[in-house]
């Protein structure tokens, strides 16, 4: 099915909002996202129902249901399916002041931690421009796989067919509206774009400490 980069973006915001809140986002907070008109937005819905990659229930606030299953995640019941990697947490480890050492057992899912899938991937970091982010070269960072990014997020961006690890930020500059990728390294410079193609969102790191010899 062909959509508009617009209809793409709104299905991403969908499938991201549900999966952050377990529903539907209002229109009013499509449109907030979007920074235009609800009418804009119910135009959009509208057009996406009739390609069939939506269905909205008139009578209900929250009642957008994407049907289009490349945009749908897959149910929690099929996790088993799905694989699992449990790992036990005795506790809390001081990484400033020494606190009181206390053995406190949980498990939780590193396969929840760090998604990989359809929607997901890892790339190695190359270089040290998020070294202030905590991120350093060599490091796996894992991918959402999406197409557009609120400001702020880190994403992976193509500029000038370029592939870099940044922050994104839309900027007005002497009235010409650009992308500014910000490094989180005080010695480099942002780099400005005014067009920039985001092929994911950061949400996780991965570092694997060297062993002693």
């Amino acid at each position: 099915m062909f959509y508009t980069d617009r209809q793409v973006s709104i299905l991403e915001f969908l499938q991201r909002f549900r999966r952050m809140h377990g529903k539907s986002p209002t229109l009013g907070e499509i449109a907030e996202q979007f920074r235009v008109s609800k009418v804009t937005i119910h135009d959009h819905v509208r057009q996406l129902e009739l390609k069939g990659a939506v269905r909205k229930d008139a009578h209900r606030a929250r009642a957008l249901e994407i049907l289009d299953p490349d945009y749908i995640d897959p149910d929690p019941a099929d996790n088993a399916a799905l694989g699992t990697l449990p790992i036990t947490v005795l506790g809390r480890i001081a990484a400033g002041q020494p606190i009181d050492a206390i053995e406190h057992a949980e498990t939780v899912d590193l396969a929840e931690l760090l998604p990989m899938g359809r929607d997901h991937y890892a790339l190695r970091v190359c270089g040290q421009s998020m070294i202030e982010d905590g991120i350093h070269d060599g490091d796996l960072v894992i991918v959402e796989r999406r197409t557009s990014a609120d400001d702020g997020e880190l994403v992976v961006a193509i500029v000038e067919e370029a592939a870099t690890l940044k922050k994104l930020f839309r900027e007005k500059i002497e009235g010409r509206s650009v992308f500014r990728l910000q490094p989180a390294n005080a010695a480099m410079e942002p780099i400005y774009a005014e067009a920039v193609e985001v092929r994911g969102v950061v949400i996780g790191v991965v570092r694997k400490y060297p062993q002693p010899f």
